[in-house]
């Protein structure tokens, strides 16, 4: 390949792995776009795992044989089983080595051992390919796993030049892999609560516009608990604000906890003592059972005063719900009704009858309820 053919390859790996937005699209663009480069028909890009000794496989591209899916979810495999890696890990680049690439074909070598072939070198030969040229991808000065390319049996097999070429590609990869994390990074701080590490306000808009959308399309039931940590005040003026957001640690601790027993449950903090549970698909008791530990849970926190909760589920009698703010407004209104009257359980909105005062002050237009009560909810 010549070497304005070489840098285009380069570049168009590079831009695919920028224009990913989430790591398997990353992944992916890496693996064909290196396959691409290389003039491969199979390509693959693999991460070591120190703590379990083996390479995981992350995305397999081009011509999968029956046993490789695009994004495998067991396709593993010992480190011990590759001796090239354990030289290079422990050996060459120990020693002050380059973490250069490599080629290995179908024939293999019988040296020291008649008939023996390594595993890479049996996969060849089981899956039809003729050669592969492996490259070490190092990332933030650590080996960091592989990037592998194969071409079929009877095609050219990779030489000394492809196997330079293919350590550029790794460098390549590694810094978008690099970008990929930071992104990541950045996502992950967007729609998450700093100080609890729960999930943030802005997570739980988008996750319940999804949630209400999954609804009307499905029936899916969607249930909201909103929750006000009582006391909170009372600690950081008696104990200082240290105490104060221990208590908002400990408190999301039982939170998530709780929310553990509601398959899928997104636990945020909405921002200062409020906290939510959002579910989607468990039957509203599933979740007045849940918000009850939960409250059981708070009751008995060292620290503060328990916790006011209150509840809405699209299974409940609440009428329409077409839209987020109206379900976050009635859980709201449940929530504010526990406070009001200390409730020590969870109230749930529509279970009073037919003029449920929940329901009532949720949908009441009057101002007089905007002084009462802020809700929450506002787009």
């Amino acid at each position: 390949m010549g070497e304005d053919r070489r840098l285009t390859a380069v570049v168009a790996l590079a831009q695919g792995m920028a224009a990913a937005h989430t790591p398997r699209e990353s992944w992916r663009a890496a693996a064909l776009g290196a396959c691409r480069a290389l003039a491969g028909n199979f390509a693959a890009l693999s991460v070591w795992e120190r703590e379990r000794g083996r390479l995981r496989v992350l995305a397999n591209v081009g011509d999968r044989a029956f046993d490789e899916e695009e994004f495998p979810d067991g396709e593993a495999y010992p480190v011990h089983q590759f001796p090239e890696i354990t030289e290079f890990l422990h050996e060459r680049w120990a020693r002050g080595g380059e973490p250069n690439a490599w080629v290995e074909t179908a024939e293999g070598s019988t040296a020291g051992r008649p008939g023996y072939c390594h595993q890479r070198v049996a996969a060849l030969r089981r899956r039809g390919r003729g050669c592969c040229v492996v490259a070490p991808i190092v990332l933030h000065g650590r080996a960091w796993g592989e990037l592998y390319v194969a071409r079929p049996a009877g095609e050219p097999v990779f030489d000394r030049a492809d196997a330079d070429f293919a350590t550029v590609l790794a460098s390549v990869v590694a810094a978008g892999l690099a970008q990929t994390e930071r992104l990541e990074e950045a996502r992950r701080l967007a729609y998450t609560d700093a100080l609890t590490g729960l999930a943030n306000r802005r997570a739980v808009d988008v996750r319940l516009d999804e949630a209400i959308e999954q609804h009307r399309r499905d029936g899916a039931v969607v249930s909201l608990v909103v929750c006000d940590l009582n006391g909170l005040k009372r600690v950081n003026d008696t104990r200082g604000h240290a105490m104060g957001d221990q208590l908002l640690e400990r408190f999301g601790s039982v939170l998530s906890l709780c929310g553990a027993m509601l398959p899928g449950a997104l636990a945020a903090r909405l921002g200062g003592d409020e906290f939510c549970l959002l579910a989607v698909g468990p039957a509203a008791d599933e979740v007045v059972r849940a918000a009850g530990e939960l409250c059981r849970r708070a009751a008995d926190l060292e620290l503060g005063e328990g916790v006011a909760c209150g509840i809405a589920s699209t299974q409940d009698p609440i009428g329409p719900v077409r839209s987020g703010r109206r379900l976050f407004r009635l859980a709201d209104a449940a929530q504010y009704r526990a406070k009001a009257v200390r409730a020590t359980k969870p109230v749930v909105a529509g279970r009073e009858g037919p003029d449920d005062p929940v329901v009532r002050l949720a949908d009441e237009p009057s101002p007089a309820k905007a002084e009462r009560r802020r809700f929450r909810g506002r787009r």
